[in-house]
């Protein structure tokens, strides 16, 4: 910063006048009233949360990505008894977390996701942005593998996606939350799912191929 002290010291110079002093005057005071109001809604929160909701809210966030604002959200629109999701894939189709399937003449033309709740949507998709820059973990694993090959957008609903299923096991079991590992992807793939891998490789090129084994 040596070299732009004397910029510095040009862009600092100015004059503040009385009215300029009365505008940021307001404009702290309504700071100041917006931070008694939501320091008021986490009380009342606090308040009528039950001993359930603040366990369950204790447990997400341990995830990677929440706090307690987050799973706040969370629980708020899904709730605390997952029974009513016959399984987390429900839940998140509910929930609009789930590529679309829209296929005509066997041919798959969107994968967006339907519009469905967007408050959950929107809690889930800003703790994937905080989960995907969280060092060594599976989440940020995640979002960069999906990310080389789809863009980052696409790989910030996938990893919204494994959160909300994250969230789901979490308040169905109660073991507790531990994380896969940024080395998750990097083990080793059975025999079978490195075949497949390579079939749909073969077939985005053009080919047609069939697997058959040797015989014994």
């Amino acid at each position: 910063m040596e070299a732009k002290k004397p910029a510095l010291r040009e862009a600092l110079a100015g004059k503040v006048t009385d009215h300029h002093r009365f505008m940021l005057k307001q404009l702290l005071e309504q700071v100041d009233h917006l931070d008694r109001m939501v320091g008021s809604f986490d009380a009342r929160i606090e308040e009528v949360m039950s001993p359930l909701g603040r366990e369950a809210v204790r447990r997400l966030d341990q995830v990677p990505g929440f706090d307690v604002r987050t799973g706040q959200n969370v629980l708020a629109e899904i709730g605390t008894d997952m029974s009513r999701f016959p399984s987390p894939h429900h839940l998140a189709s509910w929930a609009g977390i789930c590529p679309g399937n829209d296929k005509s003449a066997g041919k798959r033309r969107s994968g967006r996701t339907r519009k469905a709740n967007r408050w959950l949507k929107a809690a889930l998709t800003q703790a994937a942005w905080g989960a995907s820059r969280t060092r060594r973990s599976y989440y940020s694993a995640q979002h960069r593998r999906i990310a080389a090959r789809r863009g980052a957008k696409r790989a910030t609903v996938a990893v919204a996606h494994a959160l909300l299923v994250t969230a789901y096991c979490l308040l169905s079991d109660p073991r507790p939350y531990a994380d896969l590992g940024a080395g998750y992807f990097d083990q080793p793939q059975s025999p079978q799912r490195q075949a497949e891998r390579m079939v749909r490789k073969l077939q985005r090129l053009g080919y047609s191929v069939e697997l058959k084994r040797p015989a014994a």
